[in-house]
């Protein structure tokens, strides 16, 4: 009991540091800051872990049951208002996540406001915004070019003003998290998995409009998620229709992982993809799954980065043959959340009761521990701007 107090205390100690701005980490990022995406104003005040600082982590996590903690780290996407709705009051889940089939009423005439008031904390509202053809607002905010087309056609400063005002028109509908911008780097087809949606297949080019991207939607007050962790760029399919095996763990040093080596005190949140990486993930696991790669993210020693102190997402755990092709929704939430995963995301509500099941249990037998379980709570809490230490 004491070694599981002392771990709790050091994790708890982490997470208060990520208040006042996570990690230092060079340039080309202006702000350390986390992204505020709850309903909640930012702080300013920095947070040193002192016993006033642990008493407020305390209180917040008091708030919940051990099944609303569970809840809390799950984000799952809704039909529409009365599908959203239900879900949050039944089992007070962290996030919705917004679709190309969810329908569009939930943003309109004060529907979200709704569902947001039903949850016991600010409510994470997400979102695939990447703009080209991964972009399920533009008959909401209008159209906005690929990745590839805008460092083509603009400055990484233009890219900058043109993200803030889409950015705030986001926001105006009710969402706090976008889950871009895509930092692969990729020289493949516009029409491939990636493609198009890759700003450059220059690393340092990925980092500056994505810097640019993710300090404009800070400016909006959207949540931003880099994408996916360690690269899919140079992978050798697409993980929606099976497994996709990447370049050798050595060979993304010194390509895919440099957006993550600058940006990762950006304060975005980071998207693990279901990737098969040689030298990193074991066979037949990838790393939205593999502890290996949740480890390589979180301390940062194995790539040369700075320790990583916010919310690590899966891909999507429902809809891609690369997991579902391995494991069920229950086995692939327990299996993410165990490696090291903050929040788990998939595309329907309907198996959030049996999630939460297999949770449960996985507390109570070890293999997710209680202590784990809370820090990601209050990793998800400060990045949703729910927590305020």
């Amino acid at each position: 009991m004491r070694t599981t107090s002392l771990v709790l205390f050091a994790v708890i100690t982490a997470v208060t540091t990520a208040c006042s701005g996570g990690s230092d980490t060079a340039a080309p990022s202006t702000s350390s800051a986390p992204a505020v995406t709850g309903s909640a104003a930012p702080s300013g005040d920095a947070t040193s872990a002192t016993p006033v600082a642990l008493d407020c982590n305390a209180t917040y996590l008091a708030r919940f049951t051990q099944r609303q903690k569970l809840a809390q780290l799950l984000t799952v996407g809704v039909a529409g208002t009365a599908d959203a709705l239900e879900t949050v009051r039944s089992e007070q889940v962290g996030g919705i996540f917004v679709g190309s089939w969810t329908d569009r009423s939930l943003l309109a005439g004060g529907a979200l406001e709704s569902v947001k008031s039903a949850a016991i904390v600010p409510l994470m509202v997400t979102v695939d915004e990447e703009g080209g053809r991964v972009s399920r607002l533009k008959d909401l905010i209008g159209a906005a070019p690929s990745a590839r087309v805008t460092a083509k056609s603009m400055s990484p400063e233009q890219f900058y003003e043109a993200s803030v005002e889409r950015g705030r028109k986001m926001r105006a509908l009710g969402i706090t998290v976008d889950f871009a911008p895509d930092v692969d780097v990729s020289s493949q087809p516009d029409d491939s998995v990636i493609g198009d949606r890759s700003f450059s297949s220059d690393p340092d080019e990925v980092t500056r409009y994505a810097d640019a991207y993710i300090r404009a939607m800070r400016e909006a007050g959207v949540g931003t998620v880099m994408k996916h962790f360690p690269g899919h760029g140079s992978g050798s399919g697409d993980s929606h229709t099976g497994a996709v095996r990447t370049p050798p763990l050595e060979e993304l040093q010194t390509v895919d992982l440099v957006p993550y080596r600058a940006l990762v005190g950006s304060g975005a949140a980071v998207m693990v993809g279901h990737l098969d990486v040689p030298g990193l993930t074991d066979p037949n696991v990838p790393a939205s799954i593999s502890p290996a790669a949740m480890s390589l993210l979180r301390n940062g020693t194995g790539y040369g980065a700075a320790p990583f102190t916010g919310v690590i997402f899966t891909d999507d755990l429902s809809g891609m043959a690369a997991i579902t092709s391995r494991l069920g929704i229950e086995a692939a939430v327990e299996a993410a959340l165990a490696a090291g995963a903050d929040n788990a995301l998939w595309i329907s509500t309907a198996a959030v009761s049996s999630v939460l099941d297999r949770l449960e249990g996985a507390v109570a037998n070890g293999t997710l521990p209680a202590d784990r379980v809370d820090a990601s709570v209050l990793r998800n809490a400060v990045y949703k701007g729910a927590l305020r230490c």
